[in-house]
């Protein structure tokens, strides 16, 4: 099955949109449908590279997690610095930190096997548990939302047990 790429990163400055919700409430296309329009407002952009983020409770076990618990989902892109932020945008910045990074082929609707693999089979075999950090996304030029030929990195915030 796939294997990660351990990736240690500074920390990201992103803009965009983001709202609250539950994997049974999802808002994922919501979300997109009001941020892609709006995105070529922002400025001093980091490459075209859309990042699709989820920020879950500091409290949390991750082990606790379940299709119920909320989150904040972002849709965003990474800039350079906070200098220039579009009227209804918002800021948020990831902490540097290791990461798996996955890369998912495939329609991202079929995304449940690939994240029960990754928590469930390679995260317990690993020398690694989940960090308290951001979870996100990296929807590149590969990314083809609803498309079976779609790539995407799936990035897992880690910390060695």
């Amino acid at each position: 099955m796939m294997q990660p790429q351990i990736k240690t990163i500074p920390e990201k400055k992103l803009v965009g949109h983001h709202v609250l919700m539950t994997l049974t409430q999802n808002k994922t296309g919501e979300l997109f449908r009001g941020f892609m329009p709006c995105r070529s407002e922002i400025q001093n952009m980091v490459g075209a590279d859309i990042i699709c983020m989820q920020v879950y409770d500091p409290n949390l076990n991750f082990n606790d997690v379940s299709i119920d618990t909320p989150h904040q989902k972002w849709a965003a892109v990474e800039v350079t610095d906070y200098s220039d932020i579009p009227k209804g945008m918002e800021t948020f910045t990831i902490p540097g930190g290791m990461y798996a990074v996955f890369l998912y082929k495939g329609n991202p609707a079929a995304y449940g096997p690939t994240f029960n693999y990754i928590f469930n089979t390679w995260l317990p075999a690993s020398p690694y548990e989940v960090d308290n950090r951001p979870h996100f996304e990296i929807l590149g030029e590969k990314y083809k939302n609803n498309d079976p030929a779609s790539e995407e990195e799936i990035w897992v915030p880690i910390r060695v047990k």
